[in-house]
């Protein structure tokens, strides 16, 4: 159910007269035969033991059928139409106020993944979170939902508003209509609301204070898996958990990249935790948290977690392949091994990455490293092309000016970031020939590597101060640390070369050995002795 970064060229589609007075209307172009006001007898089912199941508060059967009932009915009866309105079932469900607003929730998440929602769609679909966010922040919700469901809502919530932008942002072949829409819901999916409901989210929950109370053995949040076994709810304390998570996402997409992060900070990442559950969440922080700190110049952090997730994602995935987040999973794996890629051609740190991980990046992208390498014009090309691929799909927050040409800014956000990025590269592009010196020298005087160098002492003196700056970077807590692999200080005009050494990992090698050994074995024993 989860969308991570769906692709989007939302198709230009026009404003339907009809969605304006149905809420629940077919979206543009699709099957003309659809009937909001009927139900199959297998939704009536559905609808009905679902409601049964929340009202019970039994999770494991509500995600039973979430999961798997759900999406086995969508392949079924609406491949291309939308579920029947939320008016045709809720007097199965008694007009049960909170059900109806999250049966709506799946509702629009399912026009958003098989069909182009209007305009008008858009707009019900924020009228909805809202109304379902005001509910679980000053209601009392007596639920329990899985962790995978409120991980999807939160994760659909953003990824409506990123979409939403996009289409905003397209502004060359809107109708009158849509411009005329625009302009009346002028707060639909509006920044400031997308944010402060998360905000609302992590501060109304205290799940901040929850996990500074897990760490003195106060609390049993992730211990539990976010769920309360004592009856309560854990509606808002996962919701705000991983709203946190939402934060982050928000504000890469806003190229804020160190608000981001303070906004996951009371989530340690390098242990397991709740956001671990689920393997849209986990994919989806870990993805959010390494392209921020590439972005923030901390390659080495970056580096670890994408060597930790994509070893992660090579153990479990075939597990994941009857998912229907399966090609999502896949997608992402292919983006974070392209930064990956990226962060170990600008801060060369091999060591840290796993011998498993290593090979499938070689495979992928070992001839493109090399070329990275060079830092000519094809690698610089070649850094262009692997971030465009990789990156998230950046916004434009802002509303147009309705009363200029319109034109198409989409793209915008995203060729500033990229623009951001190359000149980085260059820069780092300049220091390439320090590096291949300091690599082969343990010990060498400033006049020699100027002279090598075809540079004044001056210069390079200029040079090297810049290397130290640009292979350091300044961590959450506010502390310089050193990306860098080869390091150096001055003495007396000598400079001396500091280079880190690698730990030896003996388990994995043993563990490859054992492996091969197993697979001898049973080469052995399928010979038939004569």
């Amino acid at each position: 159910m989860a969308s991570y970064d769906y692709d989007y060229d939302d198709a230009q589609v026009g404003y339907d007269e009809s969605s304006a007075t149905n809420r629940s209307s077919s979206a543009a172009g699709q099957d003309l035969r659809y009937d909001p006001n009927f139900v199959p007898d297998s939704v009536k089912s559905f609808v009905v033991h679902l409601y049964r199941y929340i009202r019970e508060k039994n999770v494991y059967e509500i995600h039973q059928m979430y999961e798997s009932s759900f999406q086995t009915l969508s392949e079924r009866l609406f491949k291309d139409t939308p579920w029947p309105s939320v008016d045709a079932v809720a007097h199965y469900v008694d007009n049960d106020h909170v059900f109806c607003l999250l049966y709506r929730e799946m509702w629009f998440r399912h026009l958003y993944a098989r069909l182009s929602p209007t305009l008008k769609q858009r707009i019900d679909s924020w009228d909805n979170y809202c109304s379902l966010f005001q509910v679980v922040l000053h209601g009392v919700v007596n639920m329990q939902l899985p962790n995978q469901w409120l991980w999807d809502m939160v994760d659909e919530f953003v990824y409506q508003f990123q979409s939403f932008c996009q289409y905003r942002a397209k502004m060359k072949n809107k109708t009158e209509q849509e411009i005329a829409l625009l302009r009346q819901y002028d707060q639909a999916w509006n920044v400031y609301g997308v944010l402060n409901f998360l905000e609302a989210l992590v501060e109304k929950s205290m799940i901040i204070q929850i996990l500074e109370h897990e760490k003195e053995g106060l609390e049993q949040f992730t211990a539990t898996d976010g769920y309360d076994y004592k009856g309560g709810s854990n509606v808002l304390k996962v919701l705000g958990y991983f709203s946190m998570v939402g934060l982050l996402r928000v504000h890469c997409l806003l190229g804020d990249y160190s608000t981001g992060l303070k906004r996951l900070l009371p989530i340690d990442i390098s242990q397991q935790g709740v956001y671990t559950i689920v393997i849209g969440s986990h994919i989806t922080t870990i993805y959010h948290y390494g392209f921020a700190n590439l972005m923030l110049r901390r390659y080495v952090d970056a580096i670890r977690e994408f060597n930790k997730i994509l070893l992660y994602i090579y153990k479990t995935k075939q597990y994941h392949q009857k998912s229907p987040q399966y090609e999502q999973i896949l997608k992402k794996n292919e983006q974070m091994y392209a930064l990956l890629a990226i962060c170990l051609s600008l801060c060369p740190q091999v060591k840290l990455v796993e011998e498993t991980v290593n090979s499938q990046l070689r495979e992928k992208y070992g001839e493109k490293m090399i070329r990275m390498q060079r830092y000519d014009d094809e690698a610089f090309a070649i850094y262009d092309e692997l971030f465009s691929y990789a990156c998230p799909k950046f916004i434009t927050p802002t509303a147009p000016n309705f009363d200029e040409p319109l034109v198409n800014y989409n793209q915008d956000a995203y060729r500033l970031q990229l623009k951001l990025f190359l000149y980085e590269v260059k820069q780092q592009q300049l220091l390439s020939g320090v590096r291949t010196f300091l690599k082969v020298y343990s010990t060498i005087s400033l006049g020699k590597l100027a002279n090598y160098m075809e540079v004044d002492e001056s210069t390079l003196r200029t040079i090297l101060m810049t290397y130290k700056h640009k292979t350091h970077a300044v961590d959450s807590d506010g502390k310089v640390i050193s990306n860098a692999d080869v390091d150096f200080y001055i003495d007396d005009d000598i400079i001396v070369v500091v280079e880190s050494k690698p730990t030896k990992q003996y388990g994995d090698y043993f563990l490859r050995q054992i492996v091969k050994l197993e697979g001898v074995i049973n080469d052995m024993d399928r010979i038939k002795l004569e």
